[in-house]
């Protein structure tokens, strides 16, 4: 079976302890936790206080955990997910993924999740490449260290936009054994040239961290499930044939204006067609 999780970047309007009880009495088992400045803010004061009392709700709640890190305005509140670890003033964004690992460490978390950025206008793409190598080998280093997965994200649009750049990344930093990619099963639909449950079946050796929504082909907007163009039964077919075992938790970080609603009915599709999946039914896509 299965074991799907919500992200609290799609309960932007509730507390944390509310969003987490929500998610949890919702039936889902794990949570994607997004730190940002109204969850688990890792530059406000009493981290480790607050820190302690998310590892009890969650132990109290049975929820797993992976740590996610594309709060938009965090870091800087004019420039929506800046620095990355491309811009010139890159040190910030290396102390936040430092600090997520950390936090991801406490809370036993199956995974810290990370991605590129844009490229900056003034950044030209081979700096920009060996600046991401760079960060990202580091931080590699920080995560093992900690004993906490990496899971790199490709994102539509970034430098790192698909599997194939997340391979030539890999290589670059020397395929270290804790650098695992993070999959957005709508990504899939979006930019991969390969069927959904495909671009599944290649990525499962690298998982350590999977998305999940519903998505259109050449189009970056996260849908509600059935409203896209994604037959989700062999999608999570695939994953049970590849052998993943961590989260699935669904990525809809616009859809907080109806946040219980939204997550219930997700939970109630995603399970029917987990259903479906193991009955061996639905037709690629």
């Amino acid at each position: 079976m299965i074991r799907f999780g919500y992200g609290t970047n799609g309960f932007a309007h509730h507390r944390l302890p509310d969003a987490l009880g929500v998610i949890a009495d919702l039936g889902y088992q794990g949570v994607a936790l997004t730190l940002d400045h109204d969850h688990l803010d890792p530059f406000a004061p009493g981290l480790a206080a607050r820190v302690g009392a998310v590892a009890d709700q969650l132990r109290d709640r049975r929820l797993g955990v992976v740590i996610e890190t594309g709060a938009r305005f965090l870091l800087d509140p004019w420039r929506k997910h800046a620095p990355t670890l491309l811009h010139d003033d890159r040190k910030l964004r290396l102390d936040f993924l430092r600090r997520a690992v950390a936090i991801g460490a406490d809370l036993g978390a199956e995974a810290v999740s990370f991605w590129a950025g844009v490229r900056p206008p003034e950044v030209d793409e081979r700096t920009a490449w060996h600046r991401l190598a760079e960060g990202c080998a580091e931080i590699t280093g920080v995560a093992a260290a900690a004993g906490v997965p990496l899971g790199f994200e490709p994102e539509p649009g970034m430098l790192v936009e698909d599997l194939a750049g997340w391979h030539r990344l890999r290589d670059d930093i020397g395929a270290p054994g804790g650098f695992g990619l993070t999959l957005d099963i709508g990504h899939c639909r979006a930019v991969e040239p390969l069927p959904v449950p495909g671009c599944v079946t290649a990525a499962a050796p690298y998982l350590v961290n999977v998305q999940i929504d519903d998505m259109r082909r050449g189009v970056h907007e996260h849908l509600e499930f059935g409203t896209g163009e994604i037959d989700f039964p062999p999608v999570l077919r695939a994953l049970r044939e590849g052998g993943y075992d961590g989260l699935v938790a669904v990525e809809l970080p616009r859809h907080s204006h109806a946040a219980p609603t939204i997550a219930r009915d997700s939970l109630r599709f995603l399970k029917a067609a987990d259903e479906a999946a193991g009955k061996g039914a639905g037709n690629d896509a």
